[in-house]
């Protein structure tokens, strides 16, 4: 693997010719998302544009469209011998590529043509500790992105994201004062991007239909009153403060133990219940007549 910098130990790396241009607005969400990952992994690096046509054996041209993400969206080939000359774990990268094709409209046999056209990227080695923490968070995250995305697919592909770029980043997650924390608002994030809206906040309505009240009606006119309650309730509870919908979702949407709540958020249980408690009284103004508790 060649070395990224050429300073004597001390030394600031580097800073010969211009970063690259931002990145084109035309950009898909996924595509954005792994672009991030290397632009900050080439800035951190020190090496310049003229390095990486060096090491990786491309034009100029072709990697500073690259590294905007404009004209036609670049082939693994190509991908990777940026990722290999920055050192970027290339397992969670490539699969964000793969991800990013699908959004791009590109047909599998191209997929595959170009991840075959690499040699193999070895065994798949992520940091236990991360991999610990995505057997924990796996299910409610997954539960809280439906509740957003409506179906399971959309939600396990952004959750999937979310860990991925946890890994790339995880020196960055595991330094800060706060893993669970800083990994939660990365998924929200990653969920509130892809989420639909309604008059200027995330739309749960539809969740109102996978309720617990919803269902256990046998009646057509009871559950059809029951779905618009449930619907014009959950429509107040997205319009909560971020952290009070985060509680409300994940406690009487996603079925997350109260006492399991503080973990999967990262925020202390005092705080948790202290959110739990403004939430039921904003609720209650925003919407009298239905409580969390009737969900139940």
């Amino acid at each position: 693997m060649p070395q990224i910098s050429d300073q004597s130990d001390g030394e600031p790396p580097s800073r010969r010719g211009r970063p690259p241009g931002p990145i084109c607005d035309s950009v898909g969400v996924t595509h954005r998302t792994w672009l991030e990952q290397v632009r900050r992994r080439l800035a951190a690096s020190g090496l310049t544009l003229d390095d990486l046509v060096s090491r990786s054996g491309y034009s100029k041209t072709r990697l500073s469209e690259l590294l905007r993400g404009k004209g036609y969206y670049p082939g693994w080939a190509m991908t990777y011998s940026v990722v290999k000359v920055l050192d970027i774990p290339p397992w969670p990268l490539r699969r964000l590529w793969t991800a990013a094709a699908r959004e791009a409209e590109k047909k599998d046999t191209w997929i595959k043509n170009g991840i075959h056209a690499v040699q193999p990227l070895g065994p798949e080695d992520p940091p236990i500790p991360h991999l610990a923490f995505k057997q924990a968070m796996d299910r409610p995250y997954t539960a809280y992105a439906q509740a957003f995305l409506q179906t399971e697919a959309r939600a396990r592909r952004v959750v999937a994201e979310t860990f991925d770029i946890l890994w790339l980043n995880w020196k960055e997650a595991t330094s800060s004062s706060n893993t669970p924390r800083h990994a939660w608002n990365l998924l929200r994030a990653k969920v509130m991007a892809r989420a639909d809206t309604h008059a200027g906040h995330p739309d749960l309505r539809a969740a109102a239909l996978r309720t617990v009240a919803v269902a256990g009606s046998n009646d057509l006119d009871d559950c059809l009153a029951r779905a618009a309650r449930m619907a014009a309730f959950f429509d107040a509870v997205a319009r909560l403060p971020e952290d009070q919908m985060d509680v409300t979702v994940l406690r009487f949407l996603c079925g997350v133990d109260e006492d399991a709540v503080p973990g999967v958020i990262g925020l202390p249980p005092a705080i948790t219940h202290s959110l739990a408690r403004h939430a039921r009284g904003a609720l209650h103004g925003l919407h009298p007549g239905t409580h969390p508790d009737t969900l139940e």
